[in-house]
This record gives structure tokens, sequence and C-alpha cells, in this order.
């Protein structure tokens, strides 16, 4: 234990977790007054991001306007070196300096992160190269067998207590909900999304179903108890397969489902249903042909596959603090990108559906409570944490509103299956949602 840790340790009677995130913490001397070509950078800084109104209030309180408008937000910059940081590179330095307290907001977060993102996109239009190199993400860690399982470790298993604090209290599900209505519930739209998945697949008492990334086990614990069928579920996370096997014995359910703790490409045998939620954005885009292979493999001749996973409208590579800090290895495939599954396995695609907007709400649902419960997040970890994920979720909202962000669920078969229903009318004759949870 650090010598930090120790005294917080004292001084709270809590034992923080350690090594959670890095961060660049350091501050340099802020009793002088601001250079012209720090003010320089500044402008240049907000020209080559599309000029968005934004006023920036620098370190001795001097303040810089945007361009012929008024400012909606303004920036506080605690520092010199946080400003050079963000010159440097402002998709790492942003989310760094806020989650440090080096960089403070005045308006509501995930709006000013959709302004931005929305600027950007129409400015860099524009940019010169060095401008794209010197700005540009980073190619994510790798998905390998024994990468992906640090990968993971170091996002879901953060302690079930953390996510139990802001997730739906109906199945914890960290995946997109769906708000048939848009009036929902953060537990009903949660509930519906599993049964509209649960549709998709066209399930029967009896059948089998294999799934790959099951989370805290909720998809898993849904089918088994609404549709009567046995679900072999794989995940590399312990702390959620102990929940999800937990919850399986509490509900009575552990008899039609088996949590593996294995990586999803040793999946075995063959299944009617094959389902993923979630998971595709860690896959790796180069494990895509191993992935339409082991489905090939695993579905039954009259078999549907369902891949739900956030994409892009076109091939990007993630936020480098997104990769750097919170989703280490993740890549959000385009829609192109999604279909070489299906093509390289030579499957017939069923259905697709962006549910982007939703996944907005879902976020905007998330924050809230994580607002209500961030006192507790930094009890379990520490401020510069809390305020990192409050980064992460703002910044995911304002993705899915400005289009930066997709989210796709995909339904494909064998090429060869005929028995197949003739519409898609079933799925919405009744509604999705429960009236209460």
């Amino acid at each position: 234990m650090t010598q930090s840790t120790a005294q917080k340790t004292e001084q709270t009677g809590r034992e923080h977790k350690p090594h959670v995130l890095t961060l660049p913490l350091e501050a340099a001397q802020t009793d002088r007054q601001p250079h012209n070509y720090e003010r320089w950078l500044i402008a240049k800084l907000m020209r080559m991001a599309g000029s968005p109104p934004i006023r920036f209030r620098l370190w001795n309180g001097d303040v810089i306007e945007p361009q012929g408008q008024e400012a909606k937000y303004v920036l506080h910059l605690s520092d010199p070196k946080a400003l050079y940081s963000l010159v440097a590179n402002p998709n790492l330095a942003f989310g760094d300096l806020y989650s440090a307290g080096r960089l403070e907001v005045e308006g509501e977060l995930p709006d000013l992160m959709e302004t931005l993102y929305r600027s950007v996109h129409a400015a860099r239009q524009t940019w010169p190269k060095w401008l794209d190199a010197l700005w540009r993400n980073h190619n994510p860690r790798s998905t390998g067998i024994s990468e992906a399982k640090e990968n993971i470790h170091h996002h879901y298993d953060l302690g079930n207590e953390f996510y139990r604090l802001w997730l739906d209290q109906a199945e914890m599900q960290y995946t997109c909900a769906y708000y048939e209505r848009p009036d929902l519930t953060l537990e009903q739209a949660q509930l519906a999304k599993l049964e509209h998945v649960c549709r998709k697949l066209r399930l029967k008492p009896g059948m089998t179903v294999v799934e790959a990334g099951c989370g805290w086990g909720g998809l898993a614990r849904y089918m088994a108890r609404h549709y009567g069928v046995k679900v072999h579920s794989y995940n590399i996370s312990r702390e959620q397969l102990a929940y999800a096997r937990e919850e399986a014995r509490r509900q009575q359910l552990d008899h039609l489902i088996d949590y593996v703790e294995d990586d999803y490409r040793n999946i075995e045998g063959q299944y009617d249903a094959f389902v993923s939620i979630g998971m595709l954005e860690h896959v790796g885009k180069d494990n895509y042909p191993a992935l339409s292979e082991l489905i090939k493999r695993s579905l039954k001749p009259n078999g549907i596959a369902l891949l739900h996973s956030i994409g892009r409208n076109r091939p990007m590579l993630m936020n480098a603090w997104i990769e750097k800090r919170i989703f280490p290895g993740a890549y959000p495939p385009s829609i192109g990108e999604f279909m070489t599954i299906c093509e390289h396995g030579d499957f017939s695609v069923l259905d697709v559906e962006n549910l982007r907007l939703h996944y907005a709400q879902t976020l905007t649902h998330w924050m809230e409570r994580f607002d209500q419960n961030q006192d507790a997040v930094s009890d379990q970890y520490d401020e510069h944490f809390t305020r990192a994920w409050r980064m992460y979720l703002a910044g995911s909202i304002a993705a899915f509103r400005a289009g930066s962000l997709q989210l796709f669920q995909v339904v494909f078969t064998h090429g060869e299956n005929n028995d197949l229903p003739q519409s898609r009318q079933d799925l919405y004759a009744q509604p999705a949602a429960p009236e209460d949870v």
C-alpha cells in the first residue's frame, strides 16, 4: 500500500482500491499570468474544434470568449500544463484533466460533449494531415485470450457493489435498454430489451441456447424463467459469474443455466440459438473470421443467432481516453465490418435494428443514478475515479446523441435455413415491457 493510500485509509476508516486508474494529477505553477502565445493557443484550439460556444477561464481568472457568439459553456483550466496537454492531444487529455480536477465544466456535461462532438466532426473535414496525425486515436490493445482476460478484469471486475449502485435492479443489465415507450423506467426498459431479444431468437421451451459474454447473467435467467430453455453462458469475469451463479440459485433456475468461466472461443456443442449482448466490442475485428466460424459450427441447421453491439457508421478507432482509461481493447465495428461476420460464414441476415437513441436514454438513466450515488462511489474508490466514470457516462450519452456511436442488433441464420417466419409482426403483437417490475 502506498503512503497516500495508507493515509487516506487512516483518515476515512475505509480502504480504497488501489491502481484502478492512473491519472496525471500533478499541476504546474499557477502563480503567473498567461502568456500571449497561450491565449493564441486556446484561440487556435477552438478554431480547429470548429469554434464551439465555449468560454475559457484561465488559472489566474482571465477569460477568453468564443469568437463571434455567446458562450453556452465554460471550461476552467487550473494550470498552464493542463493547457499544453489539451492542445497536444485533446482526445486523451480532456478526460484525464477532468478526472484529475484540473479542468472544470460549467454547464451540463453531456450537452457540452455533444456540442464538441458535432463541432469537431464538422471541422475535421478541413484539418491538415499533420493535425489528424497529432490528435489521432491509437489502435486498441490486443484481444487475444490472455489479453482479453486482463481487459475484461480492468473494466468489469471493479466490484459488483459499484455497478449495483447505478444499473437497473431487475437484472443488472450493462447494455442498451429498449424504450418501446419513452416513459418506461430503466427496469422496465431493460426487461423489455431481454424480451425483445428472446422474441427475435424465436425461443421455445426445451431449446438450447449458448451465450457469449453473459455479464451478470440476466439474459440467461430471463430466457430460462420465461421461455424454459437451457442456457450455457460463457464469461471470463469472476466478479460477474459469482453474482450470476448466486442469483440463479436464489431464483431456482440453476438447473437450466450453466455459467461457464471460460473464453467464448472455447464454446463447444450445437445449439438452437447463439446470442451475444455487448461483447462484440471486445472481440477485435481481426478475430471476426474466427467468431464467424465459431457461430457456424455452434448453430444447429435451423438455429438463429443474434449479436448486439455498439457500432459506427464507418470504421473509426475508439476515443484514446476511453480505450486507455475505461475500455482497454475496445473497438466498435462499423456496420460494414459487422457484416463481414455474416459474409464469412455465408449467413443470411434476417434483421438489422439500430437502437442508438435507446442507448442515449439508457445512459441518461445510468448517469442520473450514478450522480445520486457519487459519494458512495468515491467511498469505494476516490473522487478521481468518480469524475472519470462521470466523464465516461456523459461522453457516451453525447456520442449516441450526436451519431458518433450506434447500437446494432443483427439477427442471422444459416444461408440454407428456410424454417423462418414470413414477417416480424409477432415481435410487436404484445408490449415487450412489463407493466411493473
